[in-house]
C-alpha cells in the first residue's frame, strides 16, 4: 500500500502514515527499511497490518502537491503551453525548452507554430481533466513530460 508520513518523532522512534485508503497506520522505526530516515510528507510504500505498517520504503517524492498546482498547469497550459511555461512549471525543463523554440521559431515556420499550441491545449486539457492523485502520479513522481 502506498501513502504519506504525517508526523515521525526522533525522541519515541515511532510515526503515523496516512494510507491512500484514507486510513491511519502506527509505524515503529524497527519498520523502517531506508537509509535516510523517515520525514513528514515523505512518499512510501508499506505493508499494512491491522492499523500497523511494517515493511515501509520511502520514495523520493513528497506529499501531494494541491489541486492548485494541477489547475495552474492546465490554465498555464491552455493559454501560454506554446511557451512551454507549463513545462517549466512543473519542473520539466527540457520540454519546455522545446516548446519554447517552437513556439517563438513558429512565427517563422507554420508547422512549429501550429504545433506548440495545440500541444499546450491538449496537455491542459488532459491536466485539468485528471483527478488528483493520477496527476500527482503521473506528472510529479513518474515525471511524464509529454501528454
Amino acid at each position: 500500500m502506498k501513502g504519506y508520513i504525517l508526523d515521525y518523532t526522533v525522541q519515541t522512534n515511532s510515526g503515523i502514515i496516512s494510507g491512500d485508503d484514507n486510513q491511519r497506520y502506527n509505524f515503529r522505526g524497527a519498520d523502517w527499511k531506508e537509509t535516510e530516515p523517515p520525514r513528514r510528507r515523505m512518499r512510501v510504500d508499506f505493508v499494512a497490518v491491522g492499523d500497523a505498517a511494517t515493511e515501509i520504503y520511502g520514495f523520493a517524492a513528497t506529499a501531494p502537491r494541491p489541486s492548485s498546482t494541477k489547475i495552474a498547469a492546465g490554465i498555464l497550459a491552455i493559454f501560454l503551453g506554446w511557451l512551454g511555461i507549463h513545462k517549466f512549471y512543473l519542473g520539466y525543463t527540457g520540454p519546455g525548452i522545446i516548446l519554447l523554440l517552437c513556439g517563438n521559431v513558429g512565427w517563422f515556420l507554420i508547422v512549429p507554430g501550429i504545433i506548440a499550441p495545440i500541444v499546450g491545449l491538449i496537455e491542459g486539457i488532459i491536466y485539468l481533466t485528471k483527478q488528483d492523485d493520477e496527476f500527482e502520479e503521473e506528472y510529479v513522481v513518474q515525471k511524464k513530460p509529454w501528454f
